[in-house]
């Protein structure tokens, strides 16, 4: 591992103002990712900013309802806080497959938003990579490509991006809170927060050189919703997704009222099913309906020879998981008195 300096910051000022004086330095929290992509060669920063003395552990309720998850909370503590588990059961199901105890013990929430593609061509420093060396060209496209991109990828780059939490976010119309020195703070949709790769598929975010992810802000949640977070992987426990499926739904009088889908695994982003959803909302969520709109959404799909299957499997998931919850939100207007959603004529 390259040699590199050290800064412990106690407040977001020391920490904005040591970026600032570090020409290269890079901010680090749990360091679950970081740290192996420097043992690597991958990442080569000259000064590790350490944000652990932050004061952005806490997970609160705010007076509107909604829910400020700082940075520096852990995924075991998002995952298994009694209103996350509660009000937004998707998150916490997203967060707990997404890697092992001992890694959600550790990783943080805005490192987990940060972390990079596990595409094994960007992690081998001895293969061609846009997003590491932008201009080397995409090693993955000729090579093995199984786990990668099949919507909004470019010539330039076809990973896909790995968190789990990220597309449960997108789907809960959560808020990322960034913080730089000059500008002081401001939101970002978190459906809006990752890019799609076109022709700068190294910047991975809308962030800003120097700014520092503060918080996430979740949306309270909507009377009667009901959401589900869905992964299909290669084997049982700690791998990432082929294909997953964060949804949230509402109906009301039988007809869908509000639905959100988002999908994982298919894209250098969370993919927000905007074409879906517009096709849904308004509409009896028949199993044809919700069938027609997911086949909608996944007309843009540009498979790549080894992964063609990913269309069918995230089709499979999607209408599986939006019945789920449409079973779900059936059932509890029947438990209210209200007419279920296969009663409407």
């Amino acid at each position: 591992m390259k040699p590199f300096a050290y800064v412990r910051a106690a407040t977001l000022q020391e920490a904005a103002a040591a970026y600032a004086s570090h020409p290269g330095s890079r901010y680090i929290g749990g360091g679950t990712n970081l740290v192996d992509l420097m043992k690597h060669g991958v990442e080569t920063p000259e000064t590790l900013i350490d944000l652990t003395r932050l004061p952005l552990h806490d997970i609160e309720e705010l007076d509107t309802g909604s829910l400020r998850v700082g940075a520096g909370a852990s995924n075991t503590d998002l995952a298994v806080h009694p209103l996350v588990r509660s009000r937004y059961p998707a998150l916490s199901q997203a967060l707990l497959a997404g890697a092992s105890g001992q890694l959600r013990n550790v990783a943080t929430t805005g490192g987990n938003l940060l972390q990079r593609t596990r595409c094994p061509y960007f992690q081998d420093v001895s293969k061609p990579c846009n997003k590491r060396e932008p201009g080397s060209g995409c090693a993955a496209r000729d090579g093995v490509h199984r786990d990668h991109a099949v919507l909004g990828h470019s010539a330039h780059c076809i990973a896909t991006h790995p968190s789990d939490m990220a597309v449960a976010l997108a789907a809960l119309d959560a808020e990322i809170e960034l913080y730089d020195g000059e500008h002081g703070t401001r939101r970002v949709a978190a459906a809006d927060f990752h890019r799609l790769p076109g022709d700068h598929p190294e910047r991975d975010t809308v962030i800003r050189p120097g700014e520092i992810v503060t918080a996430v802000l979740l949306p309270p949640p909507a009377p009667g919703s009901v959401s589900l977070y869905r992964k299909a992987r290669d084997r049982a426990s700690y791998a990432f997704a082929l294909a997953s499926v964060a949804a949230v739904l509402v109906l009301d009088d039988g007809r869908v009222r509000h639905v959100a889908l988002a999908f994982g695994g298919l894209a250098h982003r969370p993919w927000r099913a905007a074409t879906a959803e517009e096709r849904l909302t308004g509409a009896a969520p028949t199993g044809e309906a919700v069938r027609e709109a997911v086949d909608a959404e996944l007309a843009a799909a540009r498979p790549l020879p080894g992964n063609a299957f990913k269309v069918d499997l995230a089709r499979n998931l999607a209408c599986d998981v939006l019945a789920t919850l449409v079973r779900s939100a059936s059932a509890s207007a029947s438990a209210s008195g209200a007419p279920p959603a296969h009663h409407r004529p």
